[in-house]
C-alpha cells in the first residue's frame, strides 16, 4: 500500500520526512521517494528502489533540504518497479505529487495530455494527475483551484499532497478513498496515510473525509468539501506512543491484533474499490490480462492460510470459477492433472513459508502459468516470485497464532472472486451489492468485537476441559476449522472441527458433558440442516455453545448457550464469524495461563520444511 508523508514548517522539513516513511515502511512498498521547495524555489527530487535505507543513502542533505516537501512509499500498480515510476511525480519542474490509490480513466487523460504536448516519463496512472494541475497552473490558476478543478476530472480512489514553486509555503492535500491524516504542530502542519508517521512530530491530528481539499499554509489549515464550502473537522488527540510496537492498553499482542482487524481490513481495501467496482490493478499492473485468461484457480497455503483458501473455494465456485485447495507440503508430493489457463495462488502472512514456496516452485515446473500471491510482507521471498500480488496490509503481526492476517486474507481472497466473476457474467450490479457489503466490514466486525465481554464469561467453562468439537457448515466449515486450531494454538485443547452433517459419521461418539461443542449458525439456507446436527448433540447430553444469527431462531436452553451475531449478509458472513471464535480461544487460553503470544513447539514464520 503506499504510503504518503509532507510537511510544511519554519524548518527544514527532510528528517520529518523521512522519519515518516520509515514509520510507513510496514505498509508494503517497492520504491520510495522525497521531493522538496529549496530556497531557490526549486523542486528537488530523490527516488529509489527498494528500502527506505536505500533513499537514505542516495540524499544529498545540502540539495534537498527546505521548509515544505513531500515524500511516499510505492507499492506498484500501473507500471513496473523502477525509479522512474517512483513518486513524487514532477511537471516541468513546477508541480510535484504523491498519490495513494488508483486513477480508473488515466488512459482517456493520458491520450489528452499527449495530444496537448505532454511527455509522459512514467507508465503510472499518477503521472496524469500532476499534468494535468501544471495544465491549470498554467491556465493562471492557483494551486487550491488547480488542484480542485484536476480533481474534478478524476475517476478512482486516491490521497494527493501535491505543492509547486508558484506558492512554495503552500501544500494541498486531497481526500477521495485512501485514509489522509493531517498533523497540526506549532507554527507547522504535516500530511500522512495514518497516525504512525505523524506521532514523531505531533499527537493532534484531524481526518479528512471523502471529497475534502485541504489548503494548508504554513501552520494554518483550511478545508472545502468537495462542493467548496468551508468545512471544520474535528481535531484528535492520539492516545499513542511513537513506539509502534508497544502493547498498548492490550494484556497480549494476541488480543491487540484482534482488535485492530477493523483498521486491518479498512487498510486493505483502500485504494482498491471504488464506489461499486473492485479495481483489478489492486493485484498489479498485468493482472487484467491475467484475470481475462484465468479458466481455473489452484490454491495453495498452509495453516490458518489453508482454511483462508478453503472458503475461497466457496466463493469462488459460487460465481462459477473451478477452484481446488491443498495443503503446500502435499502439493508437492503427488503428481497432479493441471487444468488448463489455472492461475496458482499461494497464502502465506510472512512470505516465506517454506513449503509454500516449495509447492509453488513444483506448480510452475509441472505446467501452472501463471501465479498471485496474497501476503502480508512486501518483499519476501512469495512476493518475489509470483507474477501478482496482493498485499493483505494488516501491519506488524507479533502473536504467533495469525488473527487480522486471516480476515484480511479473507477479503484478499473475496475481491480476487468478483475480479474473476466479473469475467463469467458477473453483473455491474451484483459487483456493486458485494462491494458494499466490503464497504461495511469494518464497521461489522467493530459491533462483533463489543461480544469480547460475553465470551470471556463463556471461556470459563473450557478451564478444566481437555477437548472440544466445532462444526459449521458450507463456508463456514473452514471458519469451524480455524476456531480449533486457534483454541489448539494458544491454549493446547485438543479441538476438532467437522462438517456439521459428518457428526453421524463418528464424531458423534466422542459427545458427551465433558466435551463442549461450539456451532456457527449463521442464517443461510443450510441453517435448518445445522439445527439437526444440534439437536442430535443435545440429544446426546453434550453442551453446546453456538455462535447464531438472532433470526436463526436458536435460543438458549438448558446445556445451550447462544451468543447472537449480528445479521450479516452471507457475502461476507465467514469473515464476522470468525471474531468470535478468536475471541473464545484467546480467553480460554488466559484463563489456561498459557503464553498467548508464543505457544510452545510454534513458530512465527515457518521457514523450514
Amino acid at each position: 500500500m503506499c504510503g504518503i508523508v509532507g510537511a510544511v514548517a519554519r524548518t527544514d522539513v527532510l528528517p520529518v520526512l523521512m522519519e515518516g516513511l520509515k514509520r510507513l515502511e510496514y505498509r508494503g512498498y517497492d520504491s520510495a521517494g522525497i521531493a522538496v521547495i529549496n530556497p531557490q524555489r526549486q523542486i528537488v527530487r530523490t527516488r529509489a528502489v527498494g528500502k527506505v535505507g536505500v533513499l537514505a543513502d542516495t540524499i544529498n542533505t545540502r540539495e534537498l533540504s527546505g521548509h515544505i516537501g513531500l515524500a511516499h512509499t510505492r507499492w506498484a500498480t500501473h507500471g513496473g518497479v523502477t525509479q522512474r515510476n517512483a513518486h513524487p511525480h514532477v511537471c516541468r519542474g513546477t508541480v510535484a505529487l504523491v498519490c495513494n490509490g488508483i486513477i480508473e480513466n488515466h488512459d482517456a487523460l493520458r491520450e489528452k495530455q499527449r495530444a496537448a504536448g505532454f511527455e509522459f516519463t512514467s507508465q503510472t496512472d499518477t503521472e496524469v494527475i500532476v499534468h494535468e494541475v501544471y495544465h491549470h497552473l498554467a491556465a493562471g490558476k492557483g494551486l487550491v483551484d488547480a488542484v480542485r478543478d484536476t480533481v474534478a476530472q478524476l475517476e478512482g480512489a486516491y490521497a494527493l499532497g501535491v505543492i509547486s514553486i508558484n506558492e512554495p509555503d503552500r501544500l494541498v492535500a486531497v481526500r477521495e478513498g485512501p485514509p489522509l491524516l493531517i498533523g497540526i504542530g506549532e507554527d507547522a502542519a504535516f500530511i500522512a496515510s495514518d497516525i504512525s508517521a505523524l506521532l514523531p512530530v505531533t499527537r493532534r491530528y484531524l481526518v479528512l473525509e471523502n471529497g475534502d481539499v485541504a489548503d494548508i499554509l504554513g501552520g494554518r489549515v483550511r478545508i472545502t468539501d468537495r462542493d467548496g464550502n468551508e468545512v471544520r473537522r474535528t481535531v484528535h488527540i492520539s492516545q499513542l506512543s511513537a513506539d509502534a510496537a508497544d502493547l498498548g492498553p492490550y494484556r497480549h499482542f494476541m488480543l491487540k491484533e484482534i482488535f485492530e482487524q477493523a483498521n486491518a481490513v479498512n487498510d486493505t481495501l483502500e485504494g482498491r474499490i471504488s464506489t461499486q467496482r473492485l479495481l483489478d490493478e489492486a493485484f498489479g499492473p498485468d493482472a487484467p490480462p491475467i484475470f481475462d485468461n484465468t479458466r481455473a484457480v489452484q490454491i495453495i497455503a498452509c495453516g490458518t492460510s489453508y482454511h483462508a483458501g478453503l472458503v475461497a473455494k466457496y466463493w469462488f465456485e459460487s460465481y462459477g470459477v473451478p477452484c481446488n485447495v491443498e495443503v503446500a507440503s502435499e502439493f508437492r508430493y503427488r503428481p497432479h492433472v493441471v487444468p488448463q489457463q489455472a492461475l496458482v495462488v499461494t497464502i502465506s502472512q510472512s512470505g516465506e513459508t517454506a513449503d509454500t514456496l516449495a509447492a509453488l516452485t513444483e506448480a510452475m515446473r509441472i505446467g501452472f502459468e501463471r501465479s498471485l500471491t496474497i501476503c502480508n510482507v512486501p518483499e519476501s521471498s512469495l512476493v518475489r516470485a509470483c507474477d501478482l500480488t496482493f498485499m493483505t496490509h494488516a501491519g506488524p503481526e507479533i502473536g504467533v497464532a495469525s488473527t487480522k492476517a486471516f480476515t484480511t486474507q479473507l477479503v484478499g481472497l473475496l475481491m480476487l472472486g468478483i475480479a474473476l466473476a466479473r469475467r463469467r457474467g458477473l453483473t455491474s450490479e451484483e459487483e456493486a451489492r458485494v462491494i458494499g457489503e466490503l464497504r461495511s466490514l469494518p464497521a461489522r466486525i467493530e459491533h462483533a468485537l463489543m461480544l469480547d465481554k460475553e465470551i470471556q464469561t463463556i471461556a470459563e467453562q473450557f478451564a478444566d476441559k481437555h477437548h472440544a468439537l466445532f462444526l459449521g457448515r458450507g463456508a463456514h466449515y473452514p471458519i469451524a476449522l480455524e476456531g480449533a486450531l486457534k483454541l489448539k494454538e494458544i491454549s493446547y485443547i485438543h479441538a476438532e472441527a467437522y462438517p456439521a452433517g459428518e457428526l453421524k459419521h463418528g464424531p458423534l461418539a466422542l459427545v458427551d458433558s465433558a466435551v463442549p461443542v461450539v456451532a456457527v449458525a449463521p442464517n443461510n439456507q443450510l441453517l435448518e440442516k445445522l439445527k439437526s446436527n444440534i439437536q442430535e448433540v443435545r440429544a446426546r447430553g453434550g453442551r453446546l455453545i453456538v455462535f447464531a444469527d438472532p433470526a436463526a431462531g436458536i435460543a438458549n436452553e438448558d446445556g445451550m448457550q447462544v451468543v447472537q451475531v449480528a445479521p450479516v449478509d452471507d457475502s461476507i458472513s465467514p469473515v464476522i464469524y470468525a471474531i468470535p471464535l478468536q475471541l473464545l480461544a484467546y480467553h480460554v487460553a488466559v484463563i489456561k495461563g498459557t503464553d498467548v503470544d508464543k505457544p510452545r513447539n510454534l513458530a512465527k514464520s515457518v521457514t523450514v520444511e
